[in-house]
């Protein structure tokens, strides 16, 4: 089982911004910028390239509203997506609030603080409910409504 499937579980903790029935969105724990979340579908795929097209068109749906809501929640001109994968064997999409190019550069990651991860996907959360995604943001940033895995 990988580390994602275990976060949605909730055998692992997490910070939750999205969940629906193909996917769920939180907190990495070592953002590039503050509201750097991961994409993650529920089933567990290692490749993008491997999920079916209909479930990928979902999850670049849903990272194009979380780039929205970032863009609004830190005041920044755009957000960057992007995929890689080599880290978790567990197909995931970057998305990070960005003010240059070099904010899509992952090596500058680094840890945060619970303190600062819970008070950036506060404003994540509340500007994905401004955004009218509130059926989509977890009442408790900690759990998800439903656990189950596909």
């Amino acid at each position: 089982m990988s580390v994602f499937q275990k976060i949605i579980c909730g055998e692992f903790p997490g910070r939750f911004v999205w969940e629906d029935e193909i996917c769920v969105a939180f907190a990495t724990i070592e953002p590039v910028t503050p509201g750097h979340v991961l994409v993650v579908p529920r089933q567990a795929i290692d490749k993008y390239s491997d999920v079916a097209p209909e479930d990928f068109a979902h999850l670049a749906k849903v990272a194009q509203i979380i780039g929205r809501a970032q863009e609004k929640a830190f005041q920044v001109p755009r957000s960057i997506l992007t995929i890689l994968g080599f880290e978790v064997p567990h197909t995931h999409i970057h998305v990070i609030p960005a003010t240059s190019e070099a904010d899509g550069n992952l090596a500058r990651a680094q840890a945060a603080s619970a303190e600062e991860l819970d008070a950036a996907m506060e404003k994540l959360r509340s500007a994905l409910q401004g955004l009218g995604y509130g059926s989509n943001v977890p009442a408790d940033m900690h759990h998800l409504r439903s656990t189950a895995l596909q």
